[in-house]
């Protein structure tokens, strides 16, 4: 199967994410499209960040009703640091008979040098897919020098450009701001129910 990777914190997941990962797997002809979620992100290390218990509720009510979504547990049930690299290594070691593409946005592709073992890590990827928005320009001469090979494994998608984010939801209700229509119904109401991001 070819298989597309959505890494993130989902904290919370919302429309933005759904999209994205539907987008990917229309683009990219993927099978399945695994919701990787972060426990401990490396480069978060300083930010609050809501229970993991929280999130991996939330992720699993977002794709509910999507049999091609899927929340995975490969970061999930290991300790940390969570790098993309062992991520990836783990999956194929796993699922060997599967092609891998682990998708990302054009923001993350710019900052790919300063990953955990990039060259590796883009070795270990059968595809990079890269979500771009309308309009965004890329510039990769500088890590096409720094990481061989990397041309062949960019697959560019064209994306929406989706104002949302988690830091605009998190303070939204912190706030006590509608943002009802920003995540999924059921996430909607988890928020509420368990009272979350209102500290």
């Amino acid at each position: 199967m070819k298989i597309g990777i959505f890494g993130g914190t989902f904290d919370p997941p919302h429309i933005g994410h759904l999209i994205l990962a539907a987008e990917a797997q229309e683009q990219l002809g993927l099978n399945r499209v695994l919701w990787v979620l972060t426990p401990y992100p490396p480069h978060k290390q300083n930010q609050k960040i809501s229970a993991l218990a929280d999130r991996m509720s939330m992720v699993l009510l977002a794709v509910a009703g999507n049999t091609n979504f899927s929340l995975s547990r490969v970061d999930i049930d290991r300790q940390p640091p969570h790098y993309a690299l062992d991520t990836m290594n783990l999956l194929k070691k796993a699922s060997p008979r599967d092609s891998f593409i682990y998708l990302m946005g054009a923001d993350s592709l710019n900052d790919l040098l300063t990953w955990h073992e990039p060259k590796q890590f883009v070795s270990a990827c059968e595809g990079l897919g890269i979500m771009r928005r309308h309009g965004e320009t890329l510039d990769t001469k500088k890590l096409k020098k720094e990481i061989p090979g990397l041309d062949e494994k960019l697959l560019i998608l064209e994306t929406p450009f989706i104002e949302v984010s988690g830091s605009d939801i998190r303070k939204r209700v912190k706030e006590n701001k509608q943002f009802r229509y920003l995540v999924p119904d059921m996430v909607y109401h988890f928020i509420l129910n368990h009272k979350l991001y209102q500290v």
